[in-house]
């Protein structure tokens, strides 16, 4: 069983802990290691007024989260899983600790029985199982998402600037507007940089799309001003998707009941047009006495569902001449936009968090090394100075743990991108933003799903190619790192492409004998600090195998013309070695293996 990143930053944090004799620094290695373990948090937040208290009873399925001004909407509040069910736990700032309950119906008390100027944040205990592997941190409102510095940023979404309070993901919701200006987009960028949020951990959503009473489907535009969106933010967000929160949360959180699925009847019953003109004016369409339907209805209608969700509701009964509450609760989820049609994973608010949940170890990974980092850097005396020295030194990008972190190279480059750090052409940005957010290789690669593994493999050495230069024109420095980071993905997509092109069994092509190679250079590389941990098992390929297609960390039996392309490979990754500082006997060891390999090479490429 392979061993993923979170697994070695728990071995890691251990170590570290066991060798620490300072309390407080015991103390900040166990929170990462918690964390670990612990669900992903997820953060929303946005604007006053944008519609994110309704998204965040959508993602519960709860009337929880408050929607109208009260003490609560003041406060961070982290809904969590635990079997005591409306349980409130309130944190205070002098680290005291009292306790209450939700109302009736999941809903937060109005009053918290304590001064909101001496509340942390709220904990709520939830019995849903979403909550087992998900943390949903409700923030207070912003006039603005400018942020002046790391910590006040943090203070600011997630209720001080400590690092127990860091989010490993975010959504944010951002007013529906029709254009995006300069100095909007600057402040985001600003604000997910100073959280340390990037494109692989933040979803933004444009929420109330529904608001504009000039059009009376709002989707189109909405649609257009996401997919814009997206193209000004795609460095810094997973996705920009639109809902309408307000239905999202009236059919997951508070459907609809008969009262008011008659009433939407009887509308339905109306002239079209008479219809039109009462919802133009919501006051008037609450009061108007000639309306068959009691006041009392209209408001909680208007109130639930708005003018287009009024609209839309009535035009499926009209469709269906009538409908169950079950259905009409179905029609209203797929009009909010909130779920993807199918199984997409872009373009929703549903595929987002499925995005976080599936990715969510090495979310939490990413976290923890980031803290990790932060932490070695920590003032200390002794021997806890000597020991965090050498957890900077295990987490420095050249040691074996930095490079085993796989699972983390792409949000590692995908971060640097929107850092600057990894200066890209448009080509190559699209191809690692891709690479960033699907899973699927023919996704990752830009092919339509149906493509063969050929085809996959094509693409990815192609891709590999372009990468494989920067790398290089970039060794040593942070970019040619990153640009590494990418190439061993591609690199991990051609071997499994060609892995699953060749028959079962082996691949059934003939047995060649191993190529003899210089045991000595190879034990002088493997003994090498700058040879990284995925390339030393290319050298225990090289020396253990028992033919030349498993030499090369190909399947047995491998036709001729694919271990040609494997020897290709293998002798780029290693000729970027020639180009590092390294001591003579080294490099003239990189040199003698870059020849073996390039002499398999040659023998093969024609595949006779």
């Amino acid at each position: 069983m392979s061993t993923g990143p979170a697994d070695l930053l728990r071995h890691l944090c251990d170590t570290t802990s066991a060798r620490l004799s300072g309390a407080e620094l015991r103390e900040r290695v166990a929170q990462v290691r918690a964390g670990l373990d612990a669900p992903l948090r997820v953060a929303v937040a946005g604007a006053v007024s944008s519609g994110k208290s309704t998204l965040v009873n959508a993602l519960l399925g709860l009337p929880v989260a408050p929607v109208d001004a009260g003490e609560c909407t003041f406060v961070v509040t982290q809904y969590e899983y635990g079997e005591d069910d409306g349980r409130i736990t309130i944190e205070l700032l002098d680290g005291g600790v009292a306790h209450s309950r939700l109302l009736p119906g999941h809903r937060l008390p109005s009053k918290l029985g304590v001064d909101v100027a001496r509340i942390r944040r709220l904990r709520v205990s939830l019995d849903l199982p979403s909550l087992r592997t998900v943390t949903i941190i409700d923030t207070p409102g912003m006039n603005t998402v400018t942020a002046a510095n790391e910590r006040a940023a943090r203070s600011m979404l997630f209720g001080s600037g400590e690092e127990d309070d860091r989010a490993q993901a975010m959504i944010y919701v951002l007013r529906y507007v029709q254009k995006f200006d300069d100095t909007t987009l600057a402040e985001f960028r600003g604000l997910t940089d100073a959280c340390g949020m990037s494109c692989v951990n933040t979803l933004a959503v444009l929420g109330q799309v529904d608001r504009r009473g000039d059009e009376g489907d709002p989707w189109p535009t909405a649609r257009r001003l996401a997919a814009k969106g997206y193209q000004d933010l795609r460095t810094s967000v997973f996705d920009v998707v639109p809902v309408i929160g307000l239905l999202a949360e009236t059919a997951r959180a508070l459907p609809l009941g008969g009262e008011e699925v008659a009433a939407l009847e009887t509308l339905a019953g109306l002239d079209e047009d008479d219809l039109e003109d009462y919802l133009l004016d919501l006051d008037d369409f609450r009061s108007a006495p000639e309306i068959p339907v009691p006041a009392e209805v209209r408001h909680r209608l208007v109130e639930r569902l708005h003018r287009y969700g009024i609209t839309s509701a009535v035009e499926a009964v009209r469709a269906a001449g009538t409908v169950s509450p079950e259905a009409l609760t179905s029609h209203l989820l797929e009009r909010s936009g909130y779920s993807s049609a199918g199984r997409a994973a872009t373009g929703s608010v549903a595929a987002g968090i499925a995005h976080f949940a599936r990715r969510a170890d090495q979310l939490k990974a990413l976290d923890a090394l980031t803290r990790l980092r932060a932490l070695a850097r920590t003032p200390a005396m002794g021997a806890d100075r000597a020991t965090l020295d050498a957890l900077a030194a295990q987490l420095d990008e050249n040691r074996p743990i930095a490079t085993s972190l796989g699972g983390l190279r792409i949000f590692t480059a995908a971060e640097a991108l929107g850092r600057g750090t990894l200066v890209l052409n448009e080509e190559m940005t699209a191809e690692l933003l891709r690479l960033a957010r699907h899973d699927e290789p023919a996704e990752q690669l830009g092919l339509p799903a149906e493509a063969s593994s050929e085809q996959i493999a094509a693409a990815a050495t192609a891709a590999s190619m372009r990468w494989r230069t920067l790398a290089m024109m970039s060794e040593g420095r942070a970019g040619g790192h990153r640009a590494r980071d990418v190439l061993t993905v591609l690199e991990d997509l051609v071997s499994a492409a060609l892995e699953e092109q060749a028959p079962p069994g082996g691949g059934g092509g003939e047995k060649l004998p191993p190529v003899r190679v210089d045991p000595a250079a190879i034990e002088t590389l493997r003994a090498s600090p700058m040879v990284p941990a995925d390339d030393r098992r290319a050298l225990e390929l090289l020396l253990s195998g028992a033919e030349l297609a498993t030499q090369l960390g190909a399947p047995p039996g491998t036709p001729r013309a694919e271990i040609a392309g494997y020897a290709a490979a293998l002798s780029a990754r290693f000729r970027t070695l020639t180009h590092r500082p390294l001591p003579l006997r080294q490099r003239r060891a990189a040199e003698t293996l870059c020849e073996a390999y390039e002499t398999i090479w040659s023998h093969h490429a024609d595949g006779s």
